[in-house]
């Protein structure tokens, strides 16, 4: 019988990082997904690597900055395991806001039509918006967590599909491997990267839950009729270097379903028609609904927990993208018993017990 050193709880894009860390600290890993691996939130989300100021929590702002900063060699490291292209892209995002706000410290480079000529500046209602400047990247989830997934199998990774984690198995008061729905696997450390499922898993109730995001995603007329990312209040677009374009997304408490709903996804393209009229020329592609991980304070849980060899990495919200390459080299180092690097105190899972 095959033995593991850690099993990973979740293969969405922060249970694959991390499942990478740990192969490169010398463990053998197991990953137990339930469903199919990295089907769930990453291959739902936008991609878009926010770490601004204005719309990043203060908490957040030192572990966004960071895996920001990291995001490139992450993708190349990636790249070069896995053997695929990822769109990583670093043209930057325009905001537009409807009224003047100061926590965007940064005014267009060039006037607004001339970075993106196709662009209305007002709403559907002619009011019009303060623009500014962030020199974002974003990323296309879907290649990066199929790179990953490749990588990790490269590098050795084992994988259990199809397996629902149901609880842990603790022996002497420490972790000693999980028991699923078909069977159990054993191994000195276990890690919940289960995404809005984490708290389905004994013995402790980690507060997370799912928060829906419609979205859908249209091929553009020209190939680079938008080239930014565009945040306005009622939707964003996101564009793909191979000429299809991102619409959304909301944020819904809906519980675990997944479903589109025609009228919404019909609102998001007009939203989108409405900043950029010859969006009404766009073919769709697909539309479709992801569940990201909310907890009650909008920031992920990260650590250890009460019981000796059970760590958690999840909550993560709209930001697993961007935080994976942070939060895998962070965990790594708590697992391996090292300090993180980062403090990541504010995220601990004590502070929503009691």
């Amino acid at each position: 019988m095959k033995n593991w050193d850690a099993i990973v709880i979740g293969a969405g894009i922060i249970g694959l990082s991390l499942a990478i860390e740990l192969n490169k600290l010398g463990l053998r890993v197991l990953v137990v997904e339930k469903g199919e691996p990295g089907r769930e939130a990453s291959w739902a989300a936008g991609g878009m690597l926010v770490d601004s100021p204005a719309e990043t929590q203060p908490a957040l702002r030192e572990l966004a900055t960071a895996s920001a900063r990291m995001y490139p060699e992450f993708v190349h490291e990636l790249e070069d395991e896995s053997g695929a292209k990822i769109d990583l892209r670093s043209v930057g995002t325009i905001v537009l806001s409807q009224n003047p706000d100061p926590t965007y410290a940064h005014a267009l480079p060039q006037p607004l039509s001339e970075l993106e000529p196709a662009l209305r500046n007002c709403d559907g209602d002619g009011r019009r918006f303060t623009s500014y400047f962030l020199n974002e990247r974003c990323v296309d989830p879907r290649h990066v967590t199929a790179a990953a997934l490749a990588a990790a199998r490269h590098r050795g990774v084992d994988f259990s599909s199809g397996d629902e984690v149901m609880g842990l198995e603790v022996a002497d008061g420490w972790a000693c491997g999980v028991v699923t729905n078909k069977t159990r696997f054993a191994a000195g450390v276990v890690v919940n990267c289960a995404g809005a499922w984490a708290g389905q898993i004994g013995p402790h109730p980690f507060p997370t839950r799912p928060v829906k995001g419609q979205m859908l995603c249209v091929v553009m007329p020209e190939k680079e009729m938008v080239r930014h990312v565009v945040r306005a209040p009622e939707v964003y677009l996101i564009p793909r270097s191979d000429g299809r374009l991102v619409i959304g997304a909301t944020a819904e408490e809906a519980g675990f379903d997944k479903r589109t709903v025609p009228e919404t996804i019909q609102k998001l393209r007009q939203a989108a028609i409405d900043l950029v009229p010859r969006l009404a020329e766009a073919r769709i592609l697909e539309a479709w609904a992801g569940l990201r991980p909310g907890t009650p304070d909008g920031l992920p849980i990260l650590g250890a927990t009460p019981t000796p060899g059970y760590f958690v990495a999840t909550g993560h919200f709209r930001d697993g993208i961007l935080l994976a390459p942070v939060t895998a080299g962070a965990m790594g180092r708590v697992i391996g018993g090292e300090k993180p690097g980062l403090d990541l105190s504010v995220f601990a899972a004590a502070r929503f017990q009691g």
